[in-house]
């Protein structure tokens, strides 16, 4: 099967006070099209820094990176056509919608900007997707609940109609019940669309809930892999 993730040793460092700090050491990792891959681990063990340096956030790595098919450069960001085909959802939905723009003009932009003829009847139609009114495009942030708001990052993320979706611990600030909605939502979207999802999370069962495989990080280094049955077996064994 064609992987739509290709990492070899991956190297993070920050520089900083004495001698900075290494935050991803030598990670190795393959994720194949149309798989749900987790990355899990305690806060500060390096997975979210991965995760930034596959969407283009964090440029200054070392090693190699292929996604879809396509090497990215260190130092240069995603541009063009693979830009489209790789979007984030981060873990703040607040943080990550602009407090002052109605959540039309939020959803709006990126669909003008991927060609949309229609603009209105497609923020419509991506608030649908993701179980909300179209009605709530009138209103800003600030006047959603937190899953209405996660709800809107990920719809956002979706009208680029990407191949790759990552997601930084996209339920974390939620309770457990919007969290549980949300999983679902995603688990919906991916089969309806047959993307390939890379999850960072802390939760085990979380990531039992959502992929097939896992790595599991400490202190920026990849310490075991973990196939679905794996998975199942670490979440039964900590509700022990």
């Amino acid at each position: 099967m064609t992987s739509a993730v290709d990492i070899r040793g991956l190297d993070i460092r920050f520089s900083g006070a004495a001698r900075g700090f290494h935050a991803v050491r030598d990670v190795s990792l393959e994720v194949r099209q149309g798989e749900s891959f987790g990355l899990i681990g305690p806060s500060g063990c390096g997975k979210t820094t991965v995760l930034r340096a596959l969407a283009g956030l964090n440029t200054d790595w070392t090693g190699e990176i292929s996604l879809l098919g396509e090497r990215l450069v260190p130092g240069r960001r995603i541009a063009g056509e693979l830009r489209r085909r790789v979007q984030m959802v981060f873990q703040d939905p607040y943080s990550s919608l602009h407090p002052k723009h109605r959540i039309g003009r939020s959803l709006g932009e990126p669909l003008a900007l991927h060609g949309s003829k229609q603009v209105e009847r497609d923020i419509g139609e991506a608030l649908r997707q993701v179980g909300l009114l179209p009605a709530l495009a009138d209103r800003y942030p600030h006047q959603l609940s937190g899953g209405q708001r996660q709800r809107v990052a990920i719809a956002r993320a979706l009208t680029a109609r990407p191949d790759l979706l990552l997601l930084d611990e996209p339920t974390s600030a939620l309770d457990v019940l919007v969290q549980a909605g949300i999983l679902n939502l995603l688990n919906d979207l991916k089969r309806a669309r047959g993307m390939t999802f890379v999850l960072v999370s802390h939760d085990p069962g979380v990531i039992a809930h959502m992929c097939d495989r896992a790595a599991v990080m400490s202190a920026g280094q990849v310490v075991e892999r973990l196939d679905r049955e794996g998975l199942i077996n670490r979440t039964n064994a900590l509700a022990l």
